[in-house]
């Protein structure tokens, strides 16, 4: 529609003159206003009305009724229409600073005025059929909300969105936290921040000595700082259980790899909490292992005992700590009151499932510096079990038990999210833990060792080499601080090793008992005047024993020679092959470097030497050589040789004093009675001596007496600076291919020979099996 007006618009302004006002020409034209006015508003229906047309239009211009303008009505001014919206920018802009139901509220509103719009009414005729807002919008609220709909719109959908918001990790309160009052918790936190000196604590771990050296500095101060290193610093939790565990202390306050301990009441009325302790090492003495559960209980336990005290400590005195003490010894695990058959999970179900796997196994490492579950303490375990061999292996048929790669990359990732299974700190006498691992193979295909921190002499190489030998397990993974060992496919468990050994005992019986009732039938069909001896072995179990006493060893070792004669004979051609690639990748190489050399030769043209030299005596030569040994400035040439530089630098020198020095670093005196000619013969000079220095050789050269300085010093027969680097590096590189490819055509020639040996060493050697046999 606003096309068909700006078409209507051009021809009339187009007649009218530029000076005049189409509004006022039209309006000063009585017949037009009357004509124009009488088709609108009395008869809209009327047919096409004839407009002025332009002078080159050919064909009358019509136009309906409803596309012409009216203008009988007064126009507006320029900046009367400013507030007015277009109205595709009333659908598509912005509403900026507004969010919600009063946006959803003003877009309705734009798209009914579209509606009503009847500039736009022809436009709409094709989408209102498709997309009709107006048979889905009823009625809109004042607040904005709708009361009715035939479809739902998007923003207005009542299905609920699903969130999946981070889970925060739920804080858990410390045993200070829960013990210890606001108050003194909070003075107790203010003054460790304030402390400056700590208690260190090193590799090895909270060991018995640390202990001593927190409970000795407890005498003196309530607080003892301690600093962690590696690798209890990665874990300050666990740090943390196992410094309240041994010390009987608290920990109030912690920063990065610092802790600090209050002593606690326990301190203050004498009662240390060494009784963990002390159940700890009647269990070790007693042969009994702890899981990480028990121990969780332990250090949970210290949490009870201390809020109980806290209530009633100056009312019941030591008889209510050690009541306490007894409840949390005497369960296993923790029950709820009142419902004695509800027990509360005490860690998760990978602690839980790992403690099970490793119950039986042996005692556990309370020192562990990572998360829980606790491994098995290894150095706990016996050093020498009575009655230990390695175990039975049998492989499945088909199936070889050596692993490919393959099989050992999937089996290291498998390793990787495993739990460590036992913690190593000593080098032998592992057969104690070579049991545990064993049994422990019964129910995992791997055993993960881990190696303790901060024990002197320890070798991880020693300790796997031992273990191998002992479980006969295949190593997957090795160095300092874990060791990871696969269990094998011919691994057979115990009951399993011991089924086929009862089974292969009564095939041995069988053969006894057939073999006694052979010979039982013999003697009962024997010839009375025939003595027993001269009977026929024939076909009998020992005539089996005894052909196999007699040729097995024989047949054994000639087929074992000749495996090793096939081996040796495999290794040289394999060598052999290798030594030839080697040598074809060294002639490639060969043969781009002498191109390269080559192209930089053609582009290298020295000059010729004169044949008329001027001639000096031999007073002015040696007065010119002690003159040039004397010259403090020289020309030095490198691995570039002589290039248009150094001819370059020689002429600069003769500019100001008759005699040059050049020193060379080249040792065989050939090559430097070489370049001295080469200096002559390209600078003009005269040759006066060729001097042995400390390091490298000294030319000096003098100008001459009929010395003309050159117009051009850099000649353009000789290679640039570069050039001559490039070519340096390729006589160097050439040199060095040419060796080493000599150095493989004699190792070639050597196992040619070394192979014609083996095939002559084996033909005789089953040449002289055929004439035993």
């Amino acid at each position: 529609m606003l096309a068909a007006v700006l078409t209507s618009l051009i021809p009339l302004s187009s007649s009218l003159n530029s000076n005049q006002n189409p509004s006022k020409t039209l309006r000063g034209n009585p017949s037009f206003n009357k004509n124009f006015e009488f088709s609108i508003s009395e008869n809209p229906n009327n047919g096409p009305i004839k407009m002025p047309t332009a002078p080159w239009m050919k064909a009358p211009l019509l136009l309906q009724p409803r596309e012409m303008l009216n203008l009988s009505k007064p126009t507006t001014k320029k900046g009367s229409n400013r507030n007015a919206k277009a109205p595709d920018k009333a659908l598509f802009g912005k509403e900026s600073g507004v969010r919600g139901k009063k946006v959803t509220k003003k877009i309705i509103r734009n798209v009914e005025k579209l509606q009503r719009n009847a500039v736009l009414e022809d436009t709409q005729i094709g989408i209102c059929e498709e997309f009709e807002l107006g048979n889905w919008l009823e009625e809109i609220g004042r607040d904005g909300e709708a009361k009715k709909y035939d479809a739902k719109i998007p923003w207005l959908r009542e299905e609920e969105k699903v969130m999946f918001r981070r889970m925060k990790k739920e804080k858990v309160l410390t045993q200070a936290e829960i013990s210890l009052d606001e108050d003194l918790l909070e003075r107790l936190r203010r003054k460790a921040m304030r402390m400056r000196k700590w208690v260190k604590v090193m590799k090895a771990g909270v060991t018995q000595a640390v202990v001593d050296e927190i409970r000795l500095a407890w005498g003196k101060n309530e607080l003892v700082m301690v600093k962690f290193g590696v690798p209890l610093c990665r874990n300050m939790d666990r740090a943390r259980e196992i410094v309240e565990m041994k010390t009987g202390g608290l920990v109030v306050w912690s920063k990065k790899d610092i802790l600090v301990v209050y002593r606690g009441w326990t301190w203050i009325h004498g009662l240390t909490s060494k009784f963990s302790l002390m159940e700890y090492s009647s269990c070790f003495a007693n042969g009994q292992e702890i899981s990480s559960s028990a121990v969780s209980r332990l250090t949970s336990g210290n949490t009870i005992n201390m809020s109980q005290e806290k209530s009633n400590l100056r009312a019941l005195g030591r008889s209510l700590y050690r009541e306490d003490r007894e409840k949390e010894s005497t369960p296993t695990s923790i029950y709820i009151k009142g419902d004695e058959n509800n027990r509360t999970v005490v860690g998760s179900l990978y602690e839980r499932e790992t403690d099970r796997l490793l119950d039986g196994l042996g005692p556990r490492f309370i020192d562990w510096w990572m998360r829980k579950p606790l491994p098995v303490d290894a150095d706990l375990l016996p050093e020498v079990v009575p009655g230990f061999r390695p175990p039975l292996r049998l492989s499945p048929p088909n199936t070889r038990s050596k692993l490919n790669e393959a099989e050992l990359t999937y089996l290291r990732k498998l390793a990787h999210p495993l739990p460590f299974h036992f913690a190593l700190g000593r080098n032998r006498n592992l057969e104690g833990l070579a049991a545990a691992i064993l049994k422990l193979w019964e129910k995992s295909l791997i055993a993960k060792i881990a190696i303790k921190w901060g024990i002197q002499n320890i070798d991880n190489e020693q300790m796997a080499y031992d273990l191998k030998n002992l479980t006969g397990g295949i190593l997957l993974l090795r160095n300092k601080f874990l060791i990871i060992f696969y269990r094998g496919k011919d691994f057979l468990p115990q009951g399993v090793a011991n089924l086929v050994v009862e089974r292969e005992m009564a095939l041995r019986r069988c053969q006894l008992n057939e073999e006694g009732a052979r010979v039982k039938v013999a003697e009962t069909f024997q010839v009375a005047d025939e003595p027993l001896a001269k009977s026929s072995t024939v076909g009998t179990l020992s005539e089996f024993h005894d052909i196999q006493a007699k040729f097995g060893d024989l047949e054994k070792e000639n087929n074992e020679l000749e495996l090793q004669l096939e081996a040796q004979k495999e290794n040289l051609e394999r060598e052999l092959r290798n030594q030839e690639r080697k040598l074809s990748i060294l002639n490639i190489k060969i043969e781009k470097s002498a191109k390269k050399l080559a192209k930089l030769n053609s582009s290298w043209q020295p000059a010729e030497l004169d044949v008329d030299l001027e001639i000096i005596a031999e007073e002015e030569r040696e007065c010119l050589r002690k003159i040039g040994l004397k010259l403090h400035s020289c020309l030095v040439l490198g691995r570039r040789g002589v290039f248009n530089g150094v001819i370059e630098g020689v002429h600069q020198h003769w500019k100001h004093r008759e005699v040059v020095k050049i020193i060379t670093m080249q040792r065989v005196f050939v090559r430097v009675i070489h370049t001295a000619k080469l200096l002559v013969a390209e600078s003009g000079g005269i040759l006066v001596s060729i001097e042995k220095l400390k390091d490298g050789h000294a030319i000096i050269i003098y100008r001459g007496k009929n010395y003309r300085r050159p117009l051009k010093l850099m000649t353009d027969n000789l290679l640039t600076k570069r050039e001559a680097l490039q070519r340096s590096i390729e006589l160097q590189k050439i040199g060095s291919l040419k060796f080493f490819a000599y150095q493989r055509r004699q190792a070639i020639l050597d196992s040619e020979l070394k192979l014609a040996e083996l095939k002559k060493r084996r033909v005789g050697t089953l040449q002289g099996w055929q004439a035993a046999d």
